[in-house]
C-alpha cells in the first residue's frame, strides 16, 4: 500500500441519520494502521466492509461519549474471544480513558474488565498541544468544546508523510485551527447546516471559516438528516459508510 488511505467505517452521528453507523475511520499507510474513534457500532462497521482487526494496533479517541468510545468493549471481547489476538492494541483519549472504557465493559459486560486479556491493552492520556509519536503517528491533541464527561480534543496527526485532522465533536472554536492548518484532509463535523447549537458544528460555520481552515481538502462527517438532505449544495467532500479517500 503507497500512501494514506482513510476510510470511514461509521460516518454517522449518535441516533443512526440516514442509516449511518458511528464515528469510525481506519487510517493505513505501508501495512500500518490506527483507527480514530470506535462508536458503539464500530465492530459491525469492520465486519460488514471485511476489515480485519489485525489492520490496526491504536485507537485514537477524540471524547468519550458512547457514538465514540462505545464499540471498545465489544471490540476487546472479539480480540480476546474470537481472534485471539496475541499483539499489543493501545487506546489513547481523554484523561481518565482507561476508568472509562472498563467501566463501559462492566456495564455491558459485567466482569468483563477483570478477564486477563490474550493480549497486552495499554491506555494513554492526551496532553493538550503536546505532539506526541503514537506507533507510526505522531498526534497533536487541541482541546474543543464539547461536554462529554472529560477534555474532548480535535486531533491533528502526521503520518505517512500527510496530515490529518480531526475536529472531534464541537461548537466552532478556534483551537480547531490547530488541527486543521496544513491538513492534506480535514475530517470535519458538519451536525446541523446552519443552526448555531452548543457542543456541535454546523456547516455555515464551516463555510465562513474555510480560508482560515488553512486545509488542502475538507471532508464531512457526523451529519444530521438536516445536513444530509442539503448535501448537494455544499459542495465539498463527505464521508459515507465504507467509503475511502486516497492520499498519495
Amino acid at each position: 500500500m503507497s500512501g494514506v488511505v482513510v476510510r470511514f467505517l461509521g460516518s454517522g452521528d449518535a441516533f443512526g441519520s440516514g442509516g449511518r453507523l458511528q464515528a469510525c475511520t481506519l487510517v493505513q499507510m505501508e501495512g500500518k494502521g490506527f483507527l480514530v474513534d470506535c462508536g458503539a457500532s464500530s465492530l459491525v462497521a469492520m465486519k460488514r466492509v471485511g476489515v480485519e482487526t489485525s489492520a490496526f494496533d491504536t485507537i485514537f479517541l477524540t471524547h468519550l461519549h458512547g457514538d465514540h468510545f462505545g464499540g471498545i468493549p465489544f471490540l476487546l471481547l472479539n480480540e480476546h474471544l474470537l481472534t485471539k489476538r496475541t499483539s499489543p492494541l493501545l487506546i489513547a483519549g481523554p484523561a481518565g480513558v482507561e476508568e472509562r472504557v472498563r467501566a463501559a465493559m462492566e456495564v455491558f459486560f459485567p466482569g468483563s474488565s477483570k478477564i486477563p486479556l490474550r493480549f497486552s491493552l495499554q491506555f494513554h492520556e492526551w496532553r493538550e498541544k503536546t505532539p506526541e509519536r503514537i506507533g507510526e503517528a505522531v498526534v497533536t491533541p487541541f482541546e474543543v468544546i464539547h461536554a462529554s464527561g472529560a477534555p474532548s480534543y480535535a486531533l491533528r496527526i502526521e503520518c505517512g508523510g500527510k496530515v490529518l485532522g480531526f475536529s472531534g465533536d464541537t461548537e466552532w472554536t478556534d483551537s480547531i485551527l490547530g488541527a486543521a492548518s496544513g491538513a492534506d484532509l480535514f475530517v470535519c463535523e458538519a451536525y446541523f447546516w446552519s443552526r448555531k447549537t452548543k457542543y456541535h458544528m454546523d456547516y455555515a460555520s464551516i463555510r465562513e471559516n474555510r480560508d482560515r481552515l488553512g486545509c488542502a481538502r475538507i471532508v464531512l462527517t457526523h451529519m444530521s438528516e438536516d445536513v444530509l438532505s442539503k448535501l448537494d449544495e455544499a459542495g465539498v467532500e463527505f464521508a459515507e459508510d465504507g467509503k475511502a479517500f486516497f492520499l498519495d
